[in-house]
């Protein structure tokens, strides 16, 4: 507002950088949403702010070209710019990711069309929140976007991303170029740019401050970096990728140009792509080439044929859904698949609610499953990460809508060689499909290794050259540059001692070089047979892996029997019940309902703790007693958890609401029992809206679950 009732201030200081050397002029729409514009009563008039903001940023190109402060034919370019909005995304806050989308694309759509000629979204603390803004941009205009995100001195966001995940993310997303900007001086910033570089392809910006920020006496904050060094320090970003430079806080116009003097006539650092596949969830990148040990997608979280499942499902529970997703990453699963798909319920809100749900406990990336269009694009829309669609078919209804949807959520798939007719009726049939729908992705932009190919196995009891076909398959696609993977149970289906077939064909394609197939992790003959197949095959640390994998064995006492007791084959998963020796979802089998509790706790379920502190009541044990040495043990667990970088932000949070639902029942108790004495009382504040006030709010939650009176 100030800029728009003095422009000539704006014009001379953007003239200034002009002169030192800049290609991309930011018009100061950072932030100009309607969120933040409502701060100051100014939200009606977000149309106009943005388009006059773009407008001034392009009457000093012009003028700087008049009076001969640039060249002529000087290439400058105005990017909006776009920030985060300062609420908070569920479940962490109460704003949904579509309510988002309509605040990023009211503003993208307004810069668009005042002619901004890109889009810059920075200063990024959120992965989540970036996704959000580059679909926004996607959906209103075609506009290149660049993106830069910012780090902590750990190398991660505010949110517990690595710049590893951020980048393949990113680029999957389509951006033109991306980065980090803010965080620390340009030495430091030069490892989140070197691992970012590591995974991509797409140009890299870096625009670090003038170092770190330091306090005066008086209160006031400074850069003691110089011009001159920041620019010398910034060959290290160059040295490690980065072809796109600019300064943050702490920088003016001195300081680009001492960049652009430094960087005259250096070539930026060519990369190459490798042929690996990453996929991702919002703090961990998985990565794999066609010659990398087999990978398992857990099974697990699909309602069905297990009935306990479905019922909880009905009533609005996740307890088991969450407990599969930890016993699976616990025996060796490297993604899980997720699906909802059962009678009785809203398939989409279920779906959803399970993604942050299971990202409360895991970090391992997911496979979205579904046989319905529209609930797979709710899930791509919301995860935030890098995900695997299963699946993709020939088949009109799915073919036409999905394979675009894959592209705009820069998803990776699965393609499943079935059409309209059905079933392939041989090989040849087969591989016409699968190049069908290749050929197609290919057009559309995507590349290979966003593709893993069903081998699409049939049942060897009525096609005895099933398990044949389906090796051949395998092979073929590997031939062609092509991930694979396959469901391994339909290749025994009415046989007897089905496990064996199993494990035997699961070798057997491994061989033919099968990626990843979807299967029981806790299968210990199948699991154990994988692991085998990599030692034999020599591929790379599968011995040691072998080693490491039998000697947990060892220490859990588990056997290679194959036990037949009450259904289980070789350590199948029931329903509530872990196989060797294991135990049943939230209950160890030592400790019963206080573990429980203590698992409430470290897994942030908000919805069972309660009824899990009544059991503990009931039993005997005092609400003092719960509180001292069950909660507050469990709390600071957590607390250690965060402090190893095992445990991010949104798990803090969640184990912190659980932990305050369990004291706000015991409150009245723990009331009756005090002697007396109370607490000292802490007021704590931030300045509303800041991103600081997350932590504001977690601290005063923890103050109060340690009985602190809290203003």
């Amino acid at each position: 507002k100030w800029i728009l009732e003095h422009p000539d201030a704006l014009i001379d200081l953007q003239k200034s950088y002009l002169r030192a050397g800049t290609n991309i002029l930011y018009a100061p729409t950072f932030t100009s949403n309607r969120i933040k514009l409502a701060e100051y009563g100014l939200q009606d008039e977000i149309e106009k702010i943005n388009r006059e903001l773009v407008a001034l940023s392009k009457e000093a190109i012009r003028k700087a070209k008049a009076e001969g402060w640039i060249a002529e034919d000087a290439k400058v370019f105005v990017a909006g710019d776009v920030t985060m909005t300062g609420r908070q995304l569920e479940p962490m806050g109460t704003m949904t990711f579509d309510e988002l989308l309509d605040v990023y694309r009211e503003q993208i759509r307004y810069l668009a069309d005042a002619g901004a000629d890109l889009l810059i979204i920075e200063t990024m603390m959120s992965l989540q929140e970036t996704r959000a803004a580059v679909i926004a941009a996607k959906e209103v205009c075609s506009l290149a976007v660049l993106a830069t995100i910012t780090f902590e001195t750990d190398n991660r966001t505010l949110y517990g991303t690595n710049p590893e995940t951020a980048a393949v993310v990113l680029e999957a997303l389509g951006v033109a170029a991306m980065g980090a900007n803010c965080s620390t001086g340009p030495k430091q910033m030069s490892e989140v740019i070197a691992r970012m570089a590591a995974v991509s392809t797409v140009p890299l910006i870096a625009k670090p401050n003038a170092g770190l920020p330091k306090l005066a006496q008086d209160g006031s904050t400074y850069y003691d970096m110089q011009a001159d060094v920041f620019g010398e320090e910034m060959l290290h970003v160059i040295r490690q990728g980065a072809s796109i430079l600019g300064g943050c806080c702490g920088t003016d116009d001195a300081y680009i140009r001492e960049v652009t003097e430094e960087v005259n006539g250096k070539v930026p650092l060519l990369r190459r792509p490798s042929g690996v596949r990453y996929l991702t969830s919002e703090r961990q990148t998985l990565s794999f080439s066609l010659d990398d040990p087999f990978l398992i997608v857990g099974e697990r979280i699909n309602p069905t044929g297990k009935k306990k499942l479905q019922e909880e499902l009905r009533n609005g529970s996740f307890s088991l859904v969450t407990e599969f997703a930890v016993q699976q990453e616990e025996h060796g699963a490297s993604i899980l698949d997720v699906n909802m798909g059962m009678s009785g319920i809203d398939e989409k809100e279920t779906m959803l609610k399970a993604l942050d749900e299971i990202a409360n406990v895991t970090n391992l990336p997911l496979s979205l499953d579904s046989s319905h269009v529209d609930v797979l694009e709710a899930a791509l829309r919301k995860y935030p990460g890098r995900a695997l669609i299963n699946s993709i078919s020939l088949e009109k209804v799915k073919f036409e809508p999905l394979l675009p949807m894959a592209k705009k959520y820069g998803a990776m798939f699965i393609l499943l060689p079935l059409s309209d007719e059905g079933l392939p009726k041989d090989l040849d049939e087969k591989k016409r499909i699968i190049h069908t729908i290749m050929d197609r992705a290919l057009e559309l932009g995507m590349s290979k290794e966003d593709i893993v190919v069903d081998g699409l196995v049939a049942t060897v009891g009525a096609n005895k050259n099933a398990a044949l076909e389906t090796l051949e398959t395998i092979a073929y696609c590997k031939s062609l540059g092509l991930a694979t993977i396959c469901g391994l149970s339909n290749i025994s289906f009415g046989l007897p001692e089905r496990m064996y077939v199993n494990t035997a064909f699961l070798t057997m394609a491994i061989a033919s070089g099968l990626t990843m197939a979807i299967a029981n992790p806790s299968q210990r003959l199948l699991v154990n047979a994988a692991y085998a197949s990599d030692l034999l095959l020599n591929k790379e640390d599968a011995d040691v892996r072998y080693i490491e994998l039998m000697n947990e064995q060892k220490e859990r006492g588990e056997t290679l029997a194959v036990v037949k007791k009450d259904g289980l084959q070789g350590g199948d998963i029931k329903d509530g019940a872990k196989a060797a020796g294991g135990q049943a979802p939230g209950v160890s089998a030592e400790g019963g309902s206080e573990q429980a509790l203590r698992l409430a706790v470290l897994r942030g379920k908000k919805g069972e703790i309660v009824e899990i502190t009544k059991q503990i009541l009931e039993g005997g044990k005092k609400p003092k007693q719960i509180l001292d040495e069950l909660l507050l043990p469990a709390i600071q667990e957590v607390g250690e958890l965060f402090d190893k970088g095992t445990y991010f932000l949104p798990q803090l949070i969640a184990s912190a609401e659980a932990m305050k639902n369990s004291i706000e029942y015991l409150e009245p108790m723990l009331l009756e029992e005090n002697t007396g004495k109370e607490m000292p009382t802490v007021v704590i504040a931030t300045v509303e809206g800041d991103i600081h006030d997350i932590g504001k709010n977690l601290v005063a939650l923890m103050l109060k679950n340690y009985g602190f009176q809290v203003i």
